[in-house]
């Protein structure tokens, strides 16, 4: 099984710099745009992950990078051979950890104060897939032409039963958040020949409905073309995306 990989991450239309990050393998994305074809044969992990940040000036911007940074060094020393079960309490350790010292940044410059970040993630890791979700951004499923939100927004809209998105989010890795969680889920079964997944931050989800997204997909879309269709439609956030198409 391969995946083939496309992302884009951009400033949008009116915001002065990019607090999004995208991390695929080990290359990291911001303002620009990559792709990757990912041979998992050959390989006993695979690590994509998309960042949002926010805060005041530029602490978004390090918020995101320090978390996509720090990730990919914990994903890649993580230990061979745990089952599912323990591969989702070294998750939980990480997060913990990260918390505290995106927090302990924070508070100890005042550049940094409030910084914070969402993260969502698409992990292969023995012969297991799993989907992560902390805070906004979205991880979606395109199955025969069927496009599903796999990860729940951890915003007060979804407290209060509401399916529309709102930039009030519950949970964040920093941002004052002293009792971060993650979403985390085996999505093995999921996995087939021929389907995308997507990692996007709400600069996508808020300028496009699902509706819209999908039938971008269905015509074999890009990581680029979604992008521009965003912009287009306005472009008020930083847009960032990364399909993985299963081959």
């Amino acid at each position: 099984m391969k995946l083939s990989i496309q992302a884009v991450s951009n400033v949008g239309c009116y915001r002065e710099n990019n607090e999004d990050m995208i991390l695929v393998g080990h290359e990291f994305v911001r303002d620009g745009s990559y792709k990757e074809e990912a041979d998992l044969t050959t390989v006993n992990r695979y690590l994509t992950a998309l960042a949002d940040g926010m805060g005041g000036h530029s602490s978004g911007e390090v918020a995101s990078s320090d978390v996509l940074h720090n990730l990919d060094f914990f994903f890649g020393d993580i230990p061979a051979g745990l089952d599912v079960t323990d591969f989702n309490e070294a998750i939980y350790e990480w997060l913990n950890s990260i918390n505290s010292i995106i927090d302990s940044k924070s508070h100890s410059d005042q550049r940094y104060h409030t910084m914070g970040t969402t993260l969502v993630a698409f992990a292969y890791y023995g012969s297991e897939f799993y989907w992560m979700n902390c805070g906004d951004s979205r991880v979606y499923w395109m199955h025969e032409n069927q496009l599903k939100q796999l990860s729940t927004d951890h915003s007060l809209n979804t407290l209060m039963g509401s399916t529309e998105h709102t930039n009030l989010i519950t949970n964040c890795i920093g941002g004052g958040c002293k009792t971060s969680y993650i979403d985390i889920a085996t999505c093995t079964s999921l996995v087939h020949a021929g389907d995308t997944f997507m990692l996007c931050s709400d600069g996508l989800t808020d300028m496009l409905d699902d509706e819209e997204i999908e039938n971008l997909l269905r015509r074999d879309a890009s990581a680029a073309d979604l992008c521009q269709a965003a912009i287009d439609a306005g472009g008020y956030d930083n847009v960032s995306i990364c399909i993985i198409k299963i081959v």
